[in-house]
């Protein structure tokens, strides 16, 4: 069975490995009811199992499914129903499929790989959940990109509109930063946002303004930064602000061509 794996295997790292382990979408937004794709490449052979976790906001992660050969049917685990969940696995991939998405489907999927006495993880991939609901609120991300210079100080802003009482609720930023690079999250709580109510007609029964502060920017913070809201057990997500990051030094070089050769002034 797939716990007595787990538990006969002993954890270790091997960088080296999981640099050949590749999640390609880092972020997926679907919507709820519809069919998405999660995939997973290794460039190696060298593997005995491949397995599938899922681990939503705040939680530890649960295991999915388990396939020890890309012959066998893979093996899932109770709480994973075999119906929305499905495994296809080839020598070199290993994709997990989810059909009906549901909003308790909103989670960071990561796939990782057995070989002997190691399991190496992929980076993970974020997927979101979109509610059919989801004109009753509204998150709003102003302004939509932002040039600075590093050791500035600054805040990305984000509100939310809802027709209807949000209740508790949580926010989420997600920084996805060059291609190469993989979403990170970072953590807002609840009560830190400035939220007021409103009875005009016409207008939105509540609103909520989140600040994410960045202190003493650095080149690494570029990047595009998500606002993610979980409310109403649903998930919505902002339009995005992108940060640049400038040098603030510029070098001209001067050159003079003389006797046939190019000389620094």
């Amino acid at each position: 069975r797939p716990l007595n794996f787990f538990k006969m295997l002993r954890v270790s790292c091997n960088t080296a490995f999981a640099e050949n382990i590749f999640q390609m979408e880092p972020l997926l937004m679907a919507e709820i009811g519809s069919n998405t794709n999660l995939t997973c490449f290794c460039a190696k052979e060298q593997y005995t199992g491949v397995m599938w976790f899922k681990q939503e906001m705040g939680e530890k992660p649960i295991g999915i499914a388990t396939s020890y050969h890309y012959s066998h049917p893979p093996e899932f685990y109770k709480d994973f129903d075999k119906n929305r969940f499905r495994l296809s696995r080839d020598v070199k991939s290993f994709n997990l499929s989810i059909s009906e998405t549901q909003l308790s489907d909103s989670a960071t999927y990561y796939c990782a790989v057995a070989f002997i006495n190691m399991i190496t993880f992929g980076d993970g991939t974020i997927l979101i959940v979109k509610g059919k609901d989801h004109h009753n609120h509204v998150v709003q991300q102003q302004p939509t990109s932002m040039l600075h210079q590093p050791a500035e100080n600054i805040n990305l802003e984000c509100k939310i509109f809802s027709n209807v009482s949000m209740g508790n609720h949580s926010v989420y930023w997600f920084k996805r930063g060059s291609r190469e690079s993989h979403p990170g999250i970072i953590y807002t709580h609840g009560d830190s946002a400035q939220c007021k109510k409103s009875s005009e007609a016409g207008a939105p029964t509540q609103s909520c303004v989140y600040m994410l502060p960045k202190r003493n920017l650095r080149l690494s913070d570029a990047g595009t930064y998500y606002c993610a809201v979980t409310a109403c057990g649903q998930i919505l997500i902002g339009n995005g602000t992108k940060l640049e990051i400038y040098g603030t030094f510029r070098f001209r070089l001067k050159c003079k061509y003389i006797n046939g050769k190019f000389k620094q002034m």
